[in-house]
């Protein structure tokens, strides 16, 4: 009795076997070529074998339509290859004969000057130059700003601390024409590990004069105090852009600034100058905004942006998205001010 039951269920479920089977051949067009169970193959392994080999398309079942299979959506980000390391024979040699070492400095902190780094650096290597930035503040505001992944590849401790070349850590970004050196945690004990190293003001200067023959303009963007990173940053570079908050802690800030960079240009990089000083988070609604701005041009004659940086939103924005301004919102208040500003520092070579 039991024997007749399962040979039933067994019939049963080959037929609906062989049911399905005819199903998925008449749907696929190919009834000339589909494959038949051979000689003591049952029906239900030849739907199996045919289950197998349908790879593009999803066979009919319970009423759902035959759909061909999806393709992966395409991110148009990773076509620029942001956040890799660019290995040293692929840096090419530019065809100016001269490099632009900035450093974006001031001591005062929430100025703005990690957003003005990462900004103009943007904007001039949207212009069309090849362009470096350096993150040298143990925040690594800049490197999340740009959308660099620190620990993915040395960065600027390992060139500082262990010696390492500083073609061996550039990495590519978002923005054509731009490459970064990324910051870490690690470098806020680089300070107490460079204290007995010989000639620890110059650590940078010597790792960026290796790089200078491959970029039109380095971008250092400096640490909000008067360290030996920041030392470093002077040291290193041919012109200096101080962003200033329009407020009045801001000015007691840059008049120290000042007298560090006269420091430097004495004892250590003679050749160091003020490119320009920019005025940033400007509300033009209120009245310390404007004194402030008038005091800095008295202070700063010649040596101020025509061009300042009013507040906006999107500027705020743009760093938790790991973007620059120009990529972010282009054709924002703040993308257009800093796309100004690296107009005017162009003009200032």
């Amino acid at each position: 009795m039991f024997a007749f039951l399962r040979r039933r269920k067994q019939r049963k479920i080959e037929a609906e076997a062989a049911e399905e089977a005819a199903s998925i051949e008449s749907a696929s067009g190919e009834s000339d070529e589909a494959e038949t169970p051979e000689e003591g193959q049952s029906p239900l392994t030849a739907v199996v074998a045919v289950r197998v080999d349908s790879t593009d398309t999803v066979p009919e079942q319970d009423g759902i339509e035959e759909k061909p299979a999806e393709a992966p959506s395409l991110n148009v980000e990773t076509l620029v290859s942001p956040n890799v390391r660019v290995e040293p024979e692929n840096l090419q040699k530019t065809e100016s004969q001269v490099c632009r070492v900035i450093a974006v400095a001031n001591q005062k902190g929430g100025v703005g000057k990690t957003t003005t780094a990462v900004s103009l650096a943007s904007a001039v290597a949207e212009s069309g130059h090849k362009v470096l930035l350096l993150d040298i503040d143990p925040q690594a505001n800049a490197t999340s700003g740009i959308g660099l992944d620190h620990r993915s590849a040395p960065g600027i401790y390992e060139v500082l601390v262990d010696g390492l070349s500083l073609t061996h850590a550039v990495m590519s970004t978002v923005q054509e024409g731009l490459l970064a050196v990324p910051s870490s945690i690690d470098l806020a004990g680089a300070e107490i590990e460079l204290v007995t190293a010989m000639s620890r003001e110059t650590k940078l200067k010597m790792a960026v004069n290796e790089v200078r023959p491959f970029f039109d303009y380095v971008f250092i963007d400096c640490p909000p105090s008067l360290g030996l990173l920041t030392l470093n940053g002077l040291t290193a570079s041919d012109e200096l852009v101080i962003p200033v908050q329009c407020e009045f802690y801001a000015l007691e800030g840059v008049s120290k600034l000042r007298e560090t960079v006269d420091l430097v240009k004495t004892n250590l990089n003679p050749g160091l100058e003020i490119s320009g000083v920019l005025l940033t988070m400007y509300d033009g609604r209120a009245k310390l905004t404007e004194q402030v701005a008038n005091e800095v041009r008295k202070s700063f004659a010649g040596n101020v942006f025509e061009t300042v940086v009013n507040r906006n939103v999107r500027l705020a924005e743009a760093p938790s998205h790991g973007l620059p301004i120009n990529k972010y919102q282009p054709k924002s208040s703040g993308a257009l001010a800093y796309r100004a500003v690296a107009k005017e520092l162009i003009g200032r070579a």
